[in-house]
């Protein structure tokens, strides 16, 4: 078994695959003040709720954004696991072509999406993460990745209109009836979510014309339905791609070291 370890910004989600099937997973808080103990404990518990025998787990990859935590998660695959931890970055062999300008710029979730998204789909690619950030990940029709866009998550444009103006109130990530709003909140509900559902398809269409091409798109992350039910540019949503480019680059490289 494997224990996948998708560490973002704002949560961590832990996925466990009995080869290539995930067979369970969770999401908790991503808190760099938790330490490695702590966090074993939590992985324990949901583990035992589950029904999850830690002992037959014997891999751990980990995709991290936040250097703190991938500090945390390799201590704990090595103290507890006992095993040496893949972690995800450009610098492994990915059997994907990386062609940013850094290689090492690109954060490994987006290179677990490309991947996974590329495994499942094919290419000409858009993979879409709605998350703390709202990517936009572009693989070419031959499997290379090259590049993207980054804009502000929808959980990240309703929090920054509620700290940055006295009177507009926090405010549930939701599509309301109407686009003009008659109240403060679905005003506010009406530019952040059709303003993301505009701004996706515009995006989209502008990758697909800088392509020449017209790409298949789908969507991963937490809002990503709730998004893909307001447009037709979105093809499909995959909750797990992160946790599955973890699990195909923890192959790929475990395959690598088999003499």
């Amino acid at each position: 078994m494997l224990l996948a370890i998708d560490v973002g910004n704002t949560h961590t989600v832990l996925g466990i695959y009995d080869r290539d099937a995930l067979v369970a997973d969770w999401r908790m808080a991503s808190l760099t003040h938790r330490t490695v103990d702590e966090n074993w404990l939590t992985i324990r518990a949901f583990c035992a709720d589950r029904g999850i025998e830690t002992r037959a787990i014997d891999g751990v990859g980990i995709s991290s954004v936040v250097p703190d935590l991938t500090d945390v998660f390799e201590s704990l695959a090595r103290k507890y696991f006992r095993v040496e931890p893949v972690t995800v970055s450009a610098a492994l062999d990915l059997g994907m072509r990386v062609l940013y300008t850094d290689p090492a710029a690109v954060g490994a979730d987006r290179l677990c999406n490309a991947i996974a998204g590329f495994g499942k789909y094919g290419g000409p690619l858009i993979v879409i993460d709605f998350g703390t950030a709202t990517t936009f990940d572009v693989v070419s029709a031959g499997g290379d990745y090259l590049g993207g866009v980054i804009t502000l998550g929808l959980e990240s444009m309703a929090s920054e209109l509620h700290r940055r103006a006295a009177k507009l109130p926090k405010i549930e990530l939701r599509f309301p009836p109407a686009v003009i709003g008659k109240e403060t909140e679905s005003s506010m509900q009406a530019g952040v979510m059709f303003g993301t559902v505009d701004a996706v398809e515009g995006t989209i269409r502008r990758i697909a014309h800088e392509l020449g091409a017209t790409p298949r798109v789908i969507a991963t992350g937490g809002l990503a339905p709730i998004v893909a039910a307001h447009t037709k540019a979105i093809e499909a949503c995959e909750p797990s791609l992160v946790l599955d480019g973890v699990r195909l680059i923890y192959e790929r490289v475990s395959r690598a070291k088999k003499p």
